[in-house]
């Protein structure tokens, strides 16, 4: 076991837990580490905590936040290689996977902190000669619901840009990374100096997670949500917040496609598919979920990717580097891929490398000859199992990839950019790549989906809109006078 946690730290007050639950590493079933179980009663004290923060932090120079931003950033690097240690632990991640996200949450916090130097407002014209001002101010509080898949970088999207803006933040990190997701942070934000009650985690089991979701929901000093993960979860959460009226931003599930198009570039195409297919063993809402090929270059892309994906190392992430895939998450997450994979070779699949299941070890499997009729063809696998499907024109690759209720990302591989555009524009997606893996992401940039997907964006001065209010304030100053009988 790597420790126990003995208590959260909610407004610089350490409160302890009546019990705990067990943060398990994904390998073998191992425990990790020893974790508060949090119930509502804490949770409350973690929303009051952060009300109680607001005022001083939002009341801040912007400056000042922004330095505060910085500072976190430049812990999380000093704390890389425990970062990917933790990650490779707790979450399964592989070597290069926990090193892309070790080193992208710290920028995370950078482009935090640029967006205080942006603008916050406009002044707009006024026929009566007023001062009309748009501002956006910071809500209050806000909730923040991670998942497990990529803990660390998904948090701190999550809660950076909403403190930068003046917000205080309850996190809660999912049950299956309750340290990489969350407690990790406490950590971090205590390191860096970040005054107390400005973030606060709570951790819960599985048991706690209904009660303790719906308070960071529906308590009313909560003013805005975000959360990531699964639609069905993600339906149940906006619906919730909808009902108190409150901002909710949510980024869910996917199951997208990338389309390559006659003329791809080959080497290209392959490398994208299986980028997009297998890092960290297909868990990421992002990944390549149905490879579209052209048919006049099926047979040549496909013999390439099996070789390409069939050199793809399976093992333990901690022992070996090399292991690329690494476990899947739990074995509910095995039961789901395996159930998939099991629905299509009876329904006429055909197998064309992998198939494996050990354990929690899956290889990377390709598949041809799926049809609509089978589980994989519409519902998100989140797993290294990924079906090949031909189409004749691009008509035909567009109604493909649209045929899906989730529309989160999506590539295109082509050496034509217009004709690649052309389609870009008819997906139904969020996002889209053109000549890359529809797994995509930058700091800065609009990340969020569509349809069943999501609602809102993530990134740059989109979280920023999301997570403030925008205002309209005037000075009278052209003696706009009042009807005579007032």
């Amino acid at each position: 076991m790597r420790k126990m946690i003995e208590s959260l730290n909610i407004g610089g007050r350490l409160v302890s837990t009546s019990s705990y639950f067990d943060d398990l590493n994904p390998v073998d079933n191992s425990v990790w580490a020893k974790i508060p179980d949090a119930t509502v009663s804490e949770t409350r004290l973690a929303i009051d905590a952060a009300k109680e923060a607001f005022p001083a932090w939002s009341s801040l120079p912007f400056t000042k936040r922004a330095h505060y931003m910085h500072k976190v950033a430049d812990v999380i690097v000093s704390r890389q290689t425990e970062i990917v240690s933790a990650l490779q632990q707790e979450s399964g991640s592989w070597f290069g996977k926990g090193m892309f996200e070790s080193g992208y949450i710290s920028e995370v916090f950078r482009a935090a902190a640029a967006m205080g130097y942006q603008s916050v407002g406009e002044v707009m014209p006024s026929e009566h000669g007023k001062l009309s001002m748009a501002i956006r101010s910071p809500m209050g509080v806000i909730s923040v619901i991670s998942p497990w898949n990529f803990p660390a970088l998904l948090t701190s999207r999550g809660i950076a840009f909403a403190l930068a803006a003046g917000n205080t933040v309850v996190l809660k990190p999912s049950e299956e990374t309750p340290y990489t997701g969350g407690l990790l942070f406490t950590e971090i934000f205590q390191e860096a100096g970040i005054p107390e009650g400005v973030l606060n985690v709570i951790t819960c089991s599985r048991e706690q997670v209904a009660s303790v979701g719906n308070e960071l929901v529906e308590n009313p000093l909560v003013k805005g949500v975000s959360f990531t993960g699964s639609t069905a979860v993600g339906r149940q959460i906006a619906a919730r917040a909808g009902a108190h009226l409150k901002k909710c931003c949510v980024e869910l599930g996917g199951k997208d496609s990338l389309i390559i198009l006659d003329d791809a570039d080959m080497e290209r195409a392959v490398g994208a598919a299986n980028f997009g297919s297998f890092m960290h063993q297909g868990q990421i809402c992002m990944s390549v979920e149905k490879v579209l090929v052209h048919q006049a270059i099926f047979d040549s892309f496909l013999s390439q990717f099996s070789t390409r994906a069939s050199q793809l190392k399976v093992g333990d992430p901690c022992k070996d580097n090399a292991n690329v895939i690494g476990p899947l998450i739990n074995d509910a997450q095995v039961t789901r891929v395996k159930e998939q994979l099991d629905d299509a070779l009876a329904k006429g699949a055909k197998l064309v490398t992998g198939g494996n299941v050990d354990g929690r070890f899956v290889e990377p499997t390709i598949l041809t000859h799926v049809t609509p009729q089978m589980k994989i063809y519409n519902d998100e696998t989140f797993g290294p199992v990924v079906p090949v499907i031909p189409f004749s024109c691009d008509e035909e690759a567009i109604a493909i990839a649209n045929n899906t209720e989730y529309g989160l990302s999506s590539g295109i591989i082509s050496q034509d950019e217009n004709r690649a555009l052309d389609i870009a524009r008819r997906l139904e997606t969020g996002m889209c790549h053109v000549n890359c893996s529809s797994v995509n992401d930058e700091p800065h940039v609009p990340f969020g989906g569509a349809k069943s997907s999501g609602l809102g964006r993530h990134g740059g001065r989109w979280s920023t809109e999301t997570f403030t209010d925008t205002r309209w304030i005037t000075l009278e100053r052209g003696g706009r006078g009042f009807p005579p009988v007032f």
